[in-house]
């Protein structure tokens, strides 16, 4: 039985289709399966199943966790594994198993074969899988910028970099020039190692590029410095960018596809004294939509908010820095309260995730649709529930607080300190007490901490620094459960002992005493201190918690919080 009626028998695929494909397959050459995966007829996954199935061939769907073999990274290439998607997950006996996603391509396994200098034992796993553990193996190799270089003379470099493709995939690196596999290798492993924001510096002898992971800055790639303008160049070609700009700002855009997913990049340049120096910031489309209930809450606040945002009218704020987690905070939000009994819109800028059932408006400042003109259009679209991405001037605030009063529910943000401190910021913009204390429901103020890797993490007895630490968050050894703190000793799994963040929330519900307080205009610390002591708790008591709880470190909560000065 051929692969073409296996699909047919197994109820996969119509008769009619299969027939088109396998004439397409005989007057084009390309394989069966990468033409049902192009015409999108299966899901990769399917499409490996069902061709693991026919062929004899094991179909692993996730090989993330497995070894890599040693006689694999010493003797191919990274390129070539990146190029043809095989990596050696075992070896002995005198075979290697090796993971593709290409069931019927078997000229690159015979040329890896002799390679190994061994027989090879294919089994299939999906392409982001193999991709992904190729990055994890050869990171620690230091030849990866070398082997994206090869070749490269200096010729015209800047004429490399002139094509691009519209969401171009990160994942199809053969035949592409150098400069562009070098730049795609970055935005890949960025993406891979869970990076938000991609830093390209260029200094006086080199250039460095950092990715900020977890909110912390790592320093990876150095590529050489004569590539710094054929990189540099090549990145605002993605942009759609003026190259031959190189005094002035600017900002850019572009989306490439991971895999299967969509990421926005954003991209900033500056000029500085050795160079342009640019910045990117993915955005995932992909990334899932957080619930309430998995952003670190305590069932106390929890509850809180839970009551607040079930409120028929009012305004909720939420307060942090940028890149404390606020707008995944409201799209949980909005996600708990997403019906077809609920009109739902927003105003963002930019628009981080897509939420099916509500309707989202980008800011477009140049053409006039501004966070204030888009507020006053929305109150005549008769929404239930809106969402002001931020809360930036009096104009925006004042409307925002308008329609709480005239029986709005609004979620907004805005860049204070504290939950308290947001109340002052509006009464110092120029909003009335009176105004702020009916409209107003509850502030959350939050900041992000770095979760303890599950797969490395060990307790142990504080001594000596870490004491010193504890004491600056008032913190004593006998709260710690069996007198120990938890680490994460660093795996190929981490970063440093951390994976993912959580969030630590401080919550300041508007009750009569707020408001009375609000009223008489005193300020964020009274406010705050009158709370401390009728129970609230800060963000730093939330962070203590969570390190008592083995939920984080005593440095992480030091890193995000301040003394709490009452």
């Amino acid at each position: 039985m051929t692969i073409a009626q296996f699909l047919v028998k197994e109820g996969l695929l119509e008769r009619d289709r299969v027939a088109e494909l396998v004439r397409i397959e005989s007057e084009t050459g390309q394989t069966l399966d990468r033409l049902i995966l192009k015409k999108g007829y299966l899901s990769e996954e399917d499409t490996l199943r069902a061709f693991g199935k026919a062929l004899g061939i094991p179909y692993l769907p996730e090989i993330s966790r497995e070894a890599v073999a040693e006689s694999f990274l010493a003797r191919v290439p990274v390129q070539f594994a990146r190029n043809y998607n095989l990596i050696g997950i075992g070896a002995g006996n005198g075979i290697c198993r090796v993971a593709c996603c290409t069931p019927l391509d078997l000229h690159p396994l015979d040329e890896l074969s002799l390679m190994l200098d061994c027989e090879v034992e294919p089994v299939l796993a999906p392409r982001v899988e193999i991709t992904a553990l190729i990055d994890r193996a050869y990171k620690k190799r230091q030849d990866a910028v070398e082997d994206a270089l090869e070749g490269v003379e200096d010729e015209d470099l800047i004429s490399l970099t002139s094509q691009i493709d519209a969401s171009e995939d990160l994942l199809d690196m053969a035949n592409k020039g150098p400069i562009v596999k070098l730049v795609n290798m970055i935005l890949f492993q960025a993406l891979k190692m869970r990076a938000s924001d991609v830093h390209i510096q260029p200094y006086e002898d080199k250039l460095q590029i950092r990715y900020r992971i977890d909110g912390i800055l790592y320093d990876m790639e150095s590529p050489p410095k004569k590539f710094q303008d054929a990189i540099l160049s090549r990145i605002k070609v993605m942009g759609r960018m003026d190259i031959a700009e190189r005094r002035l700002p600017q900002d850019g855009r572009t989306t490439t596809r991971f895999g299967n997913n969509e990421v926005d990049i954003r991209i900033s340049s500056v000029p500085t004294s050795s160079g342009e120096r640019i910045v990117m910031r993915l955005l995932d489309k992909g990334a899932r939509l957080y619930d309430l209930e998995e952003i670190g809450l305590t069932p106390e606040n929890s509850r809180a908010f839970l009551h607040a945002i079930e409120s028929s009218h009012g305004i909720i704020f939420v307060t942090g820095p940028t890149g404390s987690g606020k707008t995944t905070t409201l799209y949980a939000a909005i996600k708990r309260l997403n019906s077809t009994e609920k009109n739902i819109i927003t105003i963002e800028d930019p628009i981080e995730y897509h939420l099916e059932g509500v309707s989202q408006i980008q800011v477009n400042v140049k053409k006039g649709l501004s966070f204030a003109a888009g507020l006053r259009s929305l109150l005549r679209q008769d929404p239930d529930v809106m969402m002001v991405g931020e809360v930036r001037d009096q104009e925006t605030a004042r409307i925002a607080i308008q329609s709480a009063l005239t029986g709005h529910l609004v979620f907004s943000t805005l860049h204070t300190n504290d939950a308290a401190g947001a109340i002052s910021r509006l009464l110092d913009i120029g909003i009335e007490p009176y105004l702020v204390a009916s409209s107003l429901v509850l502030v959350m103020a939050q900041r992000l901490v770095r979760l303890i890797c599950p797969d490395c993490r060990e307790q142990y007895r504080p001594a000596g620094n870490d004491l010193k630490r504890m004491q600056l968050l008032g913190l004593s050894p006998d709260r710690l459960i069996d007198g120990k703190l938890t680490r994460g000793r660093g795996c190929d799994h981490c970063f440093n002992g951390f994976m993912n963040r959580t969030g630590i929330y401080e919550i300041l519900p508007i009750d009569e005493v707020v408001r009375a307080q609000v009223m008489d205009r005193l300020g964020a610390a009274t406010i705050k201190k009158v709370a401390v002591d009728r129970g609230h708790r800060t963000l730093r008591m939330d962070g203590v918690d969570k390190v008592i709880r083995g939920v984080t470190t005593v440095d992480e909560v030091l890193r995000v919080t301040q003394m709490d000065v009452l």
